[in-house]
């Protein structure tokens, strides 16, 4: 019997929950009320849904279908998975954007899909939805797109046109895991189609000579995934990865999607996941290596098993493993060495050196910046204050990990 709308949304969106790249952040500004057409991408009028894990989600989020030829073992659309199957026409899934925009529940579309028939058919399905929602209905809304690595490089193009952010995932952080568990993928080619997105982004990036305007290709660039805890790779590992990639192919983010066991798999893919709080840590890790100086090697060494500490995040691990750097003088120390303060963010730093310019800063006016005094008393010294023996204390790490519970036998 064929299935309601209602009821293959409900399919196709629960099948899209496994990819966690749908951020919105990066595009160019576009509002319909100066030019004409429907939504933007700036503005109120947003409705958000929570996830449990306290993902903010603005997004139509769903697949065009979770049909797929591969049979990849850690995914559970694979074409061996025994999971009620759906598929979405591009006019519905155009008509779905549009009335869920109109009822404020979403600022854009967020589309991937298994891949039918073939790479070329299927990326040209997901160039059309777009096509028409940009040109047709004069959609000014946020569009972000999956491109299928095996597909043309013409249809790929066309689809960096309309789409805000294209996105390829990776997969798994090694390519001898992709070998593994998805031997019908080629890390190869997936490569080599981050690639050609970024030339091309590149290209859109300089201005034309008759013109002199600069074009508009994947305005908010591209990102990947990988999926954490499928395979033995480590976390240092997996952030050597990430490293590689932004190096290589300017991406915007990597994403880390903690792996969830799936119905029917392979023998070889673990029985439970990760902990949560391991892709927690991952994208600490990664911040901490885009944003603040720190080196991959910097942040592996805390850990002797190349994995991120569970318990204290990266930058505290660091710290206490690098105590003869500490106390840092709040009044003194310039922006790079301020940033490796425990508990300092971007903004409490870019206050920070505002600040002092005018006086001295006390322990009290760091605390005026929204930092918490407990994490950062041992590490620094400021008017009036030093920490003493503090950061030397041997139980200081005991100070900032979570107490030990008892756990439910129930």
């Amino acid at each position: 019997m064929k299935k309601s709308i209602k009821e293959r949304l409900a399919v196709l969106s629960d099948a899209a929950k496994y990819d966690a790249s749908c951020a919105s952040s990066g595009t160019t500004k576009r509002n319909s009320s100066a030019s004409g057409g429907l939504g933007s991408t700036e503005g109120s009028g947003i409705c958000h849904a929570y996830a449990p894990d306290g993902r903010c989600i603005s997004l139509l989020k769903i697949l065009l279908t979770n049909f797929c030829i591969y049979d990849c073992a850690y995914c559970i659309n694979r074409s061996s998975s025994n999971v009620e199957r759906a598929r979405f026409t591009v006019e519905e899934v155009v008509w779905l954007t549009l009335e869920f925009y109109r009822r404020n529940y979403i600022e854009g579309l967020f589309l991937s899909s298994g891949i039918i028939r073939s790479s070329d058919h299927t990326m040209e399905e997901l160039v059309r939805v777009a096509r028409e929602l940009r040109v047709t209905h004069g959609f000014r809304g946020y569009i972000h797109l999956k491109s299928i690595p095996e597909a043309s490089a013409r249809l790929v193009e066309e689809a960096g046109l309309y789409a805000d952010r294209l996105s390829i995932n990776i997969e798994l952080p090694t390519d001898s895991g992709i070998g593994q568990f998805a031997p019908e993928k080629h890390p190869i080619n997936i490569r080599k189609s981050m690639a050609d997105i970024r030339l091309k982004i590149e290209e859109a990036g300089e201005p034309t000579l008759q013109t002199k305007r600069v074009r508009k290709f994947a305005p908010a660039g591209q990102s990947t995934q990988m999926i954490v805890g499928a395979d033995g790779a480590n976390d240092t590992t997996i952030l050597n990865t990430s490293a590689r990639l932004y190096g290589s192919y300017g991406l915007r983010r990597v994403y880390y999607s903690a792996f969830s066991p799936i119905p029917d798999s392979s023998k070889n893919l673990p029985l439970i996941k990760p902990p949560l709080m391991r892709e927690h840590r991952l994208y600490q890790a990664d911040w901490l290596y885009r944003f603040y100086g720190f080196d991959i090697d910097e942040i592996a060494s805390t850990q002797k098993d190349g994995m991120l500490d569970l318990d204290i995040d990266p930058k505290l691990a660091w710290a206490l493993a690098n105590r003869q750097q500490f106390p840092v003088d709040v009044n003194k120390a310039d922006r790079e060495t301020l940033l490796r303060v425990p508990g300092f963010g971007t903004k409490t730093v870019k206050s920070i050196l505002s600040s002092r310019r005018f006086r001295q800063l006390r322990l009290e006016d760091i605390a005026r910046f929204g930092v918490s005094l407990k994490k950062v008393k041992a590490f620094v010294v400021a008017g009036g204050w030093t920490p003493g023996k503090l950061t030397e204390r041997p139980d200081l790490r005991d100070m900032f990990a979570p107490q030990p519970e008892q756990l439910s036998l129930l």
